[in-house]
């Protein structure tokens, strides 16, 4: 997908022509907030690659039976996963303090209807964008399982698991850790995951390679969502 307000116009389109709730479709109509727009441009879709199972402004009653409106949804396959942006003026610096109480009683009543909450800071998007990235790709490896096939082991499966919780590109030694197998097997799984360019060597110091997920690996994991 290109990346262009456009494309993410017409994508909103398309949400308020099939939304039938009167009170989320006005508040479609009003357009997506400019952080919301940031995230999307340069966070969500250079990671992803495309808005499925992405629902804006989703409308939802938590557990005290109140209408609670999240600026992201992310639903596949009936998962429950939101994504809130935290502007710095409007939640932290001037936030009253009735507003900050509602805002933490949101996210712990979301949380109590398992929903998975990421939070996301303006401020991120703009300073610490490609620790986003890897915040959005964890984020959604918690609800999308790649298949262990017959062409992938238990230990090549668990290290593909492995790379998908972390943040940062990892080293053999700390896989042989989590594997509970030698550094030379370690590194031995870690060749076959390259060769078959799951991963990709990010540090190329012989010695000290550190490995992390190739971007097709992380767009097929949301690519599964769809078949």
């Amino acid at each position: 997908m290109i990346i262009n307000d456009s494309n993410l116009e017409a994508w909103l389109e398309k949400h308020i022509a099939v939304e039938t709730n009167p009170r989320r479709r006005e508040l479609l109509k009003k357009g997506l907030g400019h952080a919301t727009k940031d995230f999307l441009r340069t966070i969500w879709l250079p990671t992803v690659g495309n808005l499925d199972h992405l629902y804006p402004e989703w409308e939802m009653r938590d557990l005290n039976s109140r209408y609670r409106y999240i600026d992201l949804a992310y639903m596949p396959n009936g998962a429950k996963g939101c994504i809130e942006i935290h502007g710095y003026r409007s939640h932290a610096r001037d936030i009253e303090a009735w507003r900050f109480k509602d805002l933490c009683m949101k996210q712990a009543l979301l949380s109590l209807d398992d929903w998975l909450f990421l939070p996301i800071a303006y401020l991120s998007i703009k300073e610490e964008p490609e620790l986003c990235r890897q915040l959005v790709l964890s984020f959604i490896g918690k609800f999308v399982s790649m298949s262990v096939t017959a062409n992938i082991g238990w230990a090549e499966a668990e290290s593909i698991r492995y790379a998908r919780r972390l943040l940062r590109p990892f080293t053999a030694e700390e896989l042989a850790e989590h594997l509970q197998r030698s550094v030379r097997q370690a590194r031995r799984t870690l060749k076959q995951l390259v060769v078959m360019e799951v991963f990709v060597v990010v540090d190329h110091k012989q010695r000290y390679r550190s490995y992390q997920l190739a971007d097709r690996t992380a767009r097929a994991l949301t690519d599964k969502n769809d078949s």
